[in-house]
């Protein structure tokens, strides 16, 4: 593991270098590149012959990160993945691949950088739009909950929360951050939405939305909005453990058509 400085924070760093095609692998909101394996959503496992760079956002995993929610907000998260590409990947094309809050960071460096990716796996889209505003409001009570009653009374308030079907089975954990900087964290995901359906409209990149049925945090209607906004865009939604179990094949595939596509052109 190395370290990688962006302003504010060190992140935790992995590259797994067997050639190929380079692919970047995000994580979700209050996970890491370690609890996504233990939660069975470490797609990456599948992709032998890849450069495949993953990393903990700031603030999560082994990642540090400082007491100001602005930097956790998704659209700023955007400019550490893109420094992180400039450094490990300069002047190529890049398959990028994330879930939820690493869905919403992919998005915002597309529309910043569009010429930096080849395709996008998108992985649970989180509420947006509408339906953030609800979502907003909890993290925004979590953060207030962490500070005035510390984490077990945290964890003990979500322990019934409802799981999706896909999911049944899956080991207990809980979020990969400390209690010292989760707050913040959680404001500053308060504070972040998906990019705006006319922004969307521009990034042409060849995108695959990848939901699960019934998680009111990751509705199947924000993946069918980014369906239609995105130019580029195919979905397949999951309702069983089986049917995810198939994503790290769908994301193996589609980086080899699209790696393939563009393994010669260089980014300017």
């Amino acid at each position: 593991m190395a370290k990688f400085s962006v302003e504010g924070a060190q992140l935790a760093v992995e590259l797994s270098d067997e050639g190929g095609h380079p692919v970047v692998q995000l994580h979700g909101l209050t996970s890491s590149r370690a609890r996504d394996r233990v939660l069975n959503m470490d797609l990456g496992r599948g992709l032998s012959g890849t450069r495949l760079l993953r990393y903990d956002a700031r603030g999560h995993g082994q990642s540090t990160g400082r007491t100001n929610a602005e930097d956790y907000e998704w659209k700023n998260l955007a400019d550490d993945l893109l420094a992180l590409l400039h450094e490990y990947f300069p002047n190529e094309k890049v398959y990028g691949v994330g879930q939820s809050m690493g869905c919403a960071t992919l998005l915002y460096a597309a529309i910043k950088e569009p010429e930096r990716f080849c395709g996008l796996t998108l992985l649970l889209p989180p509420t947006a739009w509408e339906s953030r505003k609800a979502k907003s409001q909890a993290y925004l009570r979590n953060a207030d909950l962490l500070e005035a009653e510390g984490w077990d009374a945290f964890i003990q308030a979500d322990i019934d929360a409802p799981v999706p079907p896909a999911t049944v089975g899956n080991p207990v954990t809980v979020p990969d951050n400390s209690l010292a900087l989760l707050p913040t964290i959680f404001r500053g995901a308060a504070a972040s939405d998906l990019p705006q359906l006319a922004d969307l409209a521009r990034v042409t990149i060849p995108t695959h939305i990848l939901a699960w049925t019934e998680d009111p945090s990751h509705p199947v209607t924000t993946a069918q909005a980014l369906l239609y906004a995105l130019p580029q865009a195919k979905l397949q939604v999951a309702s069983t453990r089986e049917e995810v179990n198939a994503w790290p094949q769908i994301l193996m595939d589609d980086v080899t058509k699209h790696g393939a596509l563009h393994s010669s052109e260089p980014v300017h």
